[in-house]
């Protein structure tokens, strides 16, 4: 069943090869809004699949909105620019962004509450043992289309500052601040992960798909941690860019960040 904005995985582990070989040349460009697809025929040569194979893979793309599928005309590569535009972040301004893609993007609360944090997050934050976090989950939307799946954990004594109703029309970057916390840096991190049942029905994709996984650690000018984020995105909506240039001299030359180089766009949270 087509899940609008989602990503459709075909039965099988061949026509799943081929969906998603197709599809990445789908997004990469290799064929062009407009363009027909080669015929069923020779798409089964080239992914080394049956014709039966190859046409779920195509329907697979169909339900996706990827293509369209003509009867005697092929399948024509539909143009993007009639779906949600994908959001890039640049990694060496990525703070600054936060606050003006909360005003891009439409945020849904889907839980609130207190509790202890699991380990790993209270030891990020440097919390003494026993302390308690207020921990929400959202998902954003970027024309009405869901692009990342948020948890965030905020000590307590900040979070009392706001409420569940603030957490739902608000972005949590401006929150703290109005709670008065100076936010001096973060540390993130990058990988990929599956997306869980959950995570799934939440973005619009099939469980297990690919989807950009980023932990983010934010401190305050004293070096506490104030926020820890666990955040998923959907890597057909959101890419993360760096900018970099080239500097030393001689045989020490060498590739370097490039920090606040103006952004190509905003980030998401």
């Amino acid at each position: 069943m087509a899940t609008p904005g989602g990503s459709h995985l075909p039965d099988g582990g061949k026509a799943r090869r081929a969906y998603l070989q197709l599809r990445d040349e789908i997004t990469r460009g290799t064929h062009a809004p407009g363009a027909i697809l080669p015929g069923e025929t020779r798409l089964a040569q080239k992914c080394g699949v049956s014709r039966v194979t190859i046409r779920r893979a195509l329907d697979a793309l169909a339900a996706d909105g990827l293509i369209e599928k003509r009867l005697g005309a092929g399948s024509l590569v539909r143009d993007p620019g009639a779906q949600a535009v994908p959001l890039s972040g640049d990694l060496a301004s990525l703070m600054p962004q936060l606050v003006e893609i909360g005003q891009r993007t439409e945020a849904r609360l889907l839980s609130f509450g207190y509790g202890h944090p699991p380990q790993p997050v209270a030891t990020a934050l440097g919390l003494d043992a026993g302390a308690r976090v207020q921990t929400a989950e959202r998902v954003r939307l970027i024309g009405g289309t869901p692009f990342s799946h948020l948890t965030t954990h905020v000590p307590e004594a900040i979070a009392a500052n706001y409420s569940e109703a603030d957490l739902a029309t608000t972005p949590l970057f401006r929150l703290l601040e109005r709670s008065g916390v100076q936010i001096d840096g973060a540390h993130q991190s990058v990988t990929a992960a599956l997306a869980t049942p959950e995570v799934a029905r939440a973005l619009n994709v099939a469980v297990g798909s690919a989807l950009l996984s980023l932990t983010r650690v934010v401190r305050d000018a004293a070096g506490g941690g104030v926020e820890y984020l666990s955040a998923l995105y959907r890597p057909d909506l959101y890419r993360l860019d760096m900018d970099l240039c080239r500097v030393g001299s001689d045989g020490d030359r060498h590739w370097q960040p490039v920090i606040g180089a103006p952004p190509s766009a905003e980030a998401a949270e």
